[in-house]
């Protein structure tokens, strides 16, 4: 009688399902990631406990943000958008700057 090998899987291939997208349920197809670089910010305690508040608010609500990486990227991207606005801008206007930073 012949015996049977069982393959195992091979959690870290990078073809079929990823293991641990099938468990958190995560849908869609995947987008190419962008290289990123780690960053070291001092923030004040307050801002700090807000924005990890907001953030499991967010993930309980089902928001699909993924990380708090992610959410820090869209805060920056929607705050730069802003100072673009130049004259316009809250934020220039927060710092008692009405133009264009130089």
């Amino acid at each position: 009688m012949a015996t049977k090998r069982h393959h195992l899987p091979d959690l870290f291939d990078d073809h079929g399902p990823d293991p641990v997208e099938a468990a958190t349920g995560r849908r869609g197809p995947r987008a190419a990631a962008e290289p990123k670089r780690k960053a070291g910010f001092y923030l004040s305690d307050e801002l700090l406990g807000r924005f990890n508040t907001r953030f499991y608010e967010l993930k309980l609500a089902g928001a699909s943000v993924g990380n708090k990486s992610a959410l820090l990227e869209a805060a920056l991207t929607f705050a730069l958008e802003d100072l673009e606005r130049g004259a316009n801008s809250a934020i220039l206007k927060r710092f008692g700057h009405g133009g264009r930073p130089r």
